[in-house]
């Protein structure tokens, strides 16, 4: 998929465990599990809005677009 999720950058530059944030953002560890490892197919915008709250970091920070060779 050629969007990225760098979430795990963020989190380690904040010094957040993925437990924490679920827990700030209220929204399952399972479910920031998928979303930190690139396999969500969809994220909503309000929980975009609470990471980057949280993080203090803007959706540019945590998503990446990468074009894919085909």
């Amino acid at each position: 998929m050629p969007i990225i999720v760098n979430l795990d950058v963020m989190m380690a530059k904040r010094k957040i465990s993925a437990g924490e944030l679920a827990e700030r953002i209220d929204i399952t560890p399972a479910n920031l599990s998928i979303l930190k490892n690139n396999k969500a197919k969809a994220v909503r915008f309000s929980t975009l809005e609470a990471i980057c709250s949280v993080l203090d970091c803007q959706p540019g920070d945590i998503l990446e677009y990468s074009k894919e060779d085909n």
